[in-house]
């Protein structure tokens, strides 16, 4: 019993090296969570910015893939100069395995070629572990199966651009490629992740809708994923109101549904994958958000708003 359990923690763990590729999780609402992923695009709007999000992989399987994400960033203007600034918290949770991020962001805005230029920064504290209390074994005590855990540095950086309707970003994830040691045993390699992202509004004849389109490919340089997404927006009175398919090569298929109203947005998603597993056995995501305006001027001229939307 002893040697299955251990060949099992062995398999756990080498699942968790193996897959690293895909350390970073997948939002399907990602075009409203670039802070995950780019500390370039915080502070890109005259608002308070609030993000919260919670994903369920796989739905249906024991130990599936659960994430929880929340964020903050603001603008403001010091030394003759706009800024942006920013802290994330995320719990990642995989079988028995946690990863815990806690992220501070920081980005210098200026004005370039009629659009807004974002350089930024991320600093982040990692914490890995393994919970083995959860393993039904013969010893308690048996190291083989021991709670582990570890902790590192982290950092990230990225730029972001925005022009009128369009806009683009590219950013690396773990720059240092940081290594966690876990307990005597484990290590835990995390490799830099390369993110490119953009995006063009498109405004119909109609006052009322328009067409959102963004895109998202990341690379460790072994795996890749790419998505695709098309949102149709109605909007009316400061209501608003939206549709939308994303797609993943080789990956999945994702419907999604939200709107807003008096600055708190609402969204959901349900990704349904390409492969043998059941439409059934997709994963949900709900997000949540809050804008909030601020008032910065800058010799009676306000601060560039983009025209990009929640």
């Amino acid at each position: 019993m002893r040697k299955k359990l251990y060949i099992l923690f062995v398999m756990l763990w080498g699942c968790v090296c193996i897959s690293r590729a895909q350390y970073d999780p997948s939002f399907s609402h990602y075009f409203d969570m670039e802070a995950s992923f780019n500390p370039a695009a915080i502070g890109k709007q005259s608002k308070v910015n609030v993000v919260a999000a919670y994903a369920l992989d796989l739905a249906g399987f024991e130990h599936n893939p659960q994430t929880a994400y929340l964020s903050a960033d603001m603008p403001f203007y010091a030394l003759k100069t706009y800024h942006g600034v920013g802290v994330q918290f995320q719990n990642d949770k995989l079988g028995l395995f946690t990863h815990q991020k806690l992220g501070l962001q920081y980005a210098l805005r200026t004005q370039l070629f009629g659009g807004q230029l974002g350089i930024g920064a991320q600093l982040s504290f990692l914490n890995e572990s393994f919970d083995a209390s959860k393993l039904d074994v013969e010893d308690a005590n048996d190291p083989a199966f021991a709670t582990a855990s570890g902790n590192g540095i982290d950092l990230s950086a990225g730029l972001y651009y925005q022009h009128h309707n369009w806009y683009t970003g590219l950013s690396v994830q773990h720059a240092t490629a940081p290594l966690i040691t876990m307990g005597d045993r484990q290590e835990l390699q995390i490799d830099r992740t390369y993110y490119l992202t953009g995006g063009y509004n498109i405004q119909f004849r109609s006052p009322f809708l328009s067409l959102r389109t963004s895109m998202l490919a990341r690379t460790d340089g072994t795996a890749y994923r790419a998505d695709v997404t098309g949102r149709l927006f109605y909007q009316n009175n400061g209501r608003v109101l939206y549709g939308g398919v994303g797609y993943s090569p080789t990956n999945s298929v994702t419907v999604l549904l939200g709107g807003s109203f008096h600055g708190i947005v609402v969204g959901y998603s349900y990704e349904v994958y390409t492969s043998s597993i059941s439409i059934g056995n997709g994963s949900h995501e709900l997000f949540i958000g809050y804008q909030h305006d601020l008032n910065l001027t800058k010799k009676g001229r306000n601060l560039h708003k983009s025209v990009r939307i929640l």
